[in-house]
């Protein structure tokens, strides 16, 4: 049985996960009356919530407030009387269709302004929310050190706490495993993110302002001064919510590659770069604490990588200059960042007693820790300057001329000067921001985050083509399997070069693409070790997709062995990855090349899409299971990436630490490497206190897992999860796949068709322009369904496997028992259960009834939503929860007091896409108003949900 302190915490998550979607107590639709005070039925709120509620109420006020005052009472007026309607709605006091009539009456001009009022609802609220993280995550902190207040499991003070007591590991085994584990974070720009980066700026300055407050009250507001202070930060709040308001909400321009990799710079510069020894000194009092020592200076259980500006896979906007340039504008803004450093350090060592080892390196100097100071300043000044004229353009773009190159190059003088402050008795200057500057060092290198490089098989495909037509050898295109392999190995091995040093690849007569590829390796060999992470093959099918990336490094002469990471997404290429690996590590040339270490992808996005969530999520496991096997029998070390979005159908979990413990046996091995996706990085990393929560939770999470990983589930429990993955399979393909009615269903029902228009994220919705949803992304496969609160993806196929186990005793016992004993299962019940809970099949049946006109389609939308609330069913006999999420009180809570202010954005979008659609406007200003509404309903309802993509 899971414990009761274990079943507590997976219950718990979600009020603290970052896709809980608090959409605490919006308040109404004028100044006065949004701070009517708002209950929750019997749901009782506990203190914290309060004062939730009163930080809404707080910015609920300032907002109508500014709207009365930039937008008119009227505007207002509308906004309450569709909360109102949407609350009586809910309340069963009246029907949608009234709340539908009154959107109906609004002109484009007010539509627009009424979204726009909704949508700040929901980013207020969120910034509230995520200030009221942070303040439960301080007070949760507090009461853990009090006497008989038990620890939470997934943090480093519960785990290691649980771990000591119970004898399983040691103060020492601790401690060496936290030096040698890491969490890896590849944060990427997936387009779920849907608020521009001044707005998320803005944001995140309201959530400051609102802590300001709260601390001038918690030190004495009362005073005059304090009054004063206080009535100083209501203006600044203020100010803030009327830029906001003031704002163009709409992305008028596409992102490039270069601005989405500016936006993830500013996470890591605005708050990870202190977020991260932030935690790693929390980590330090946890284990003082716990085992009497802290972390070595040279641990970094964390890290980052980022796919922002290298992932090229269906992106032709992101091209080797591209590349080159995302990859120097990191490497300034990381010499940048230590340049402020190392003159802070300046001001701080004065001291004059050093070591003889120091005192060797600077000579009779009188202040020797200045003289280290103002070489390594003069140093970081000059590689931001030179890498800047290469970005300008005015000097050659050669990593070679800047003087910081790598991470020892900073990370030497200041561990010499750490080592003379120690051995001179003058540990506590050791040990301040002179270990900060170190592990920020150590954790971010010189380039803040290495790129990984990613690109579909068939691109290296195509340019293995191109160069063996060239060299007249035939058609690699239409080799089998072992020519290629035999091909590639031969050349491997062997000395000459494929193509002429003396030629550009357009001599050679090579298409744009094909250049384009090649570019790639050309270019990625001059950037330096340090700046590049792993080479991920999407769609990877074979052993010869590796081989092709590993002679294309050689033959642009890379100098070091760039890891390459086969990515197997669809659920066939789940099938035949142990195939593909157990090839690879019997190739001697490729057991040599790879030293002992292996990193293979999961693709969680495009299997679910290929196969529902439940069939993948098997798919998955077993794949893991396998490939972990072949690795061990061939003594190789493998890592797994596991490639997630935010939302369930796309592998996300707001529970990092049951994610990570629910991991098959043998398959984390003290390294887990995972996307931070989309919006997930301002969920997880927005702010300082719920980034430094969010690190806790990972070292946790691999903690704990390499010292207690999971049992082998039994081959009954295997049996049964073949059987669900075999029915929701097929369930899911029967109407995905086969059903003729679904495409039509899909453009017509959603606004997928609309949101390759919205501006989101730099790289175009399909991989291929033509073609259907096979060709589709996931994310806006995923998004669209979002957008209706059907949510589809996640949960269709769920409820007929259940169904089909369930028919029998024996498989309803085993049902139960699964969920009770094996967290993979729990883990995934509960993910289901949770969507479910947030979908809203009437929400989905208005959209049908707006913009479905053929029979067939509306027929297949009855049916889905059948299935949505037969799937429900069947999720609470498992859990045998009473009603849906009913052990989630906090999550209940916040989503009947979101619900009707999501429901007239719902309701508007809808409308805006029949009129859009039907050329229901007059002017081209009215159509112009509606396009920028339906943006605004875009990012409203993905406000609300936050789990988008």
């Amino acid at each position: 049985m899971l414990s009761m302190r274990r079943a507590a915490a997976r219950a718990g998550a979600y009020q603290l996960g970052r896709n809980s979607a608090s959409r605490s107590a919006l308040v109404g639709a004028s100044a006065k009356t949004w701070n009517r005070p708002l209950t929750s039925g019997k749901t009782p709120l506990d203190p914290l919530d309060h004062r939730l509620r009163k930080d809404v109420k707080t910015l609920g006020g300032i907002l109508g407030e500014t709207i009365q005052k930039h937008s008119g009472t009227e505007t207002l007026n509308h906004v309450e009387d569709l909360r109102s309607l949407a609350r009586a709605w809910r309340a069963g006091e009246s029907e949608l269709s009234v709340l539908s009539d009154k959107v109906k009456t609004l002109s484009a001009e007010e539509i627009l302004a009424v979204s726009k009022a909704f949508a700040h609802f929901f980013a207020l609220a969120n910034a509230a929310d995520n200030h009221h993280r942070v303040r439960r995550l301080r007070e949760r902190i507090q009461e853990s050190n009090s006497l008989g207040v038990p620890r939470r499991e997934d943090s480093s003070l519960g785990t290691i706490e649980d771990l000591l007591e119970r004898g399983v590991a040691t103060g020492d085994q601790i401690i060496n495993a936290l030096c040698s584990q890491k969490a890896e974070l590849v944060l990427t720009a997936h387009p779920t993110e849907i608020n521009r980066r001044t707005l998320l700026v803005k944001h995140q300055d309201v959530a400051k302002r609102l802590d300001h407050l709260e601390q001038i009250d918690r030190i004495g507001g009362a005073k005059v001064a304090g009054r004063f202070e206080a009535e100083e930060a209501s203006k600044g709040l203020t100010r803030a919510v009327e830029a906001l308001w003031t704002s163009d909400e709409v992305r008028r321009i596409k992102p490039t590659p270069q601005d989405e990799a500016r936006a993830g710079i500013a996470v890591i510069e605005q708050v990870l770069w202190d977020a991260v020894p932030a935690y790693l000194r929390r980590l330090d009092g946890v284990l003082s604490e716990t085992v009497g020592k802290t972390l070595p200076i040279h641990a970094s259980p964390v890290v980052f990588a980022s796919w922002m500006g290298g992932d090229r896979d269906g992106n032709p906007n992101v091209t080797p200059e591209v590349t080159r340039e995302v990859s120097f504008t990191a490497r300034r803004e990381a010499a940048a960042l230590y340049l402020k450093d190392v003159k802070g350090l300046k001001m701080e060592l004065s001291t004059t007693k050093c070591s003889t080892e120091l005192r060797e390196a600077v000579g009779d100097s009188r202040e020797p820790y200045r003289i280290i100071c103002t070489k390594l300043e003069t140093d970081l000044r000059e590689t931001m300057l030179g890498l800047q004229a290469m970005i300008d353009g005015t000097r050659p773009m050669d990593i070679q001329e800047v003087p910081i190159k790598t991470r020892n190059q900073i990370l030497e003088p200041l561990m010499m000067m750490y080592k003379s402050l120690v051995t001179t008795g003058q540990k506590a200057l050791a040990t301040g921001p002179l270990v900060d500057a170190i592990r920020r060092a150590r954790c971010f290198g010189v380039c803040l985050a290495p790129l990984d490089i990613r690109q579909e098989s068939t691109r290296h495909t195509e340019a293995m083509d191109a160069i063996t037509r060239y060299l007249g050898v035939g058609s690699y295109a239409q080799w089998d399997e072992q020519t290629r392999q035999s091909w590639l190995l031969t050349e491997l091995q062997g000395k000459r070069p494929l193509l002429p040093r003396n030629s550009s690849l357009a001599d050679l007569g090579f298409d744009n693409i094909v250049q384009d590829t090649l570019g790639t390796f050309e270019m990625a060999a001059t950037l330096g070790q340090e700046a590049l992470g792993a080479y991920v093959i999407s769609m990877a099918t074979s052993p010869s997709d590796v081989l092709a990336v590993k002679l294309m490094q050689k033959e642009f002469g890379m100098p070091w062995k760039m890891r390459v990471v086969p990515l197997f997404e669809t659920l066939d290429d789940l099938d035949k990855s142990e195939d593909t690996l157990r090839t690879l590590l019997g190739l001697p040339w490729y057991r040599g090349n790879i030293e002992g270490t292996q990193e293979v992808m999961i693709g969680y996005s495009d299997s679910a899409k290929d196969a529902g969530r439940m069939a993948a999520a098997w798919a998955q496991y077993n794949a893991q299971e396998r490939l972990a096997a072949v690795a061990e029998a061939s003594d190789v070390r493998l890592t797994f990436f596991h490639g997630k979005g935010g939302t369930v159908s796309r592998g996300g979990n707001p529970a990092l630490y049951q994610a990570i413990m629910a991991q098959p046996r043998g398959t984390v091995n003290g390294h887990f490497r995972v996307t931070e996706q989309g919006e997930m990085i301002t969920q997880n990393f927005g702010h300082p206190g719920i980034a430094i929560n969010t690190l806790d939770i990972y070292t946790a999470g691999v903690l704990h897992y390499g010292f207690e990983p999971p049992a082998v589930p039994s081959p009954e429990w295997r049996g049964t999860m073949d059987r669900l993955s075999a029915v929701s399979c097929e369930a899911y393909r029967g109407i995905v796949r086969k059903d003729p009615r679904f495409v039509p269903y899909l453009r017509t029902a959603t606004p997928e068709l609309e949101l390759g228009a919205l501006n989101i994220g730099s790289r175009p919705a399909k991989r291929r322009p033509t073609g259907g949803v096979e060709s589709l992304r996931a994310i806006p496969w995923v998004f669209s369904w979002t957008q209706t609160r059907l949510n589809l993806p996640a949960w269709l196929g769920v409820g007929d496997a259940l169904a089909d186990v369930a028919s029998t005793a024996e498989g309803k016992a085993d049902l139960r028992g699964m969920y009770e004993d094996w967290p993979f299962f729990a883990t995934n019940i509960d993910l289901f259960e949770m969507i479910v809970a947030k979908s809203d099949p009437r929400i989905a049946e208005h959209y049908d009834n707006e913009l479905v006109a053929g029979a067939e389609a509306k027929e297949l939308g009855s049916e889905l939503r059948r299935r949505l609330k037969e799937t429900a069913g069947e999720i609470l006999k498992v859990s045998e929860n009473k009603e849906l999420i009913s052990s989630n009180k906090l999550l209940r809570w916040q989503l009947a007091l979101r619900n009707p202010y999501l429901d007239p954005v719902n309701i508007m979008q809808a409308h805006i896409l029949h009129r859009l659609r039907n050329d229901k406007f007059g002017a081209p200003e009215e159509e112009k108003q509606l396009q920028d509404a339906l943006a605004i309903t875009v990012k409203g309802i993905a406000g609300g949900m936050r789990n988008t993509g």
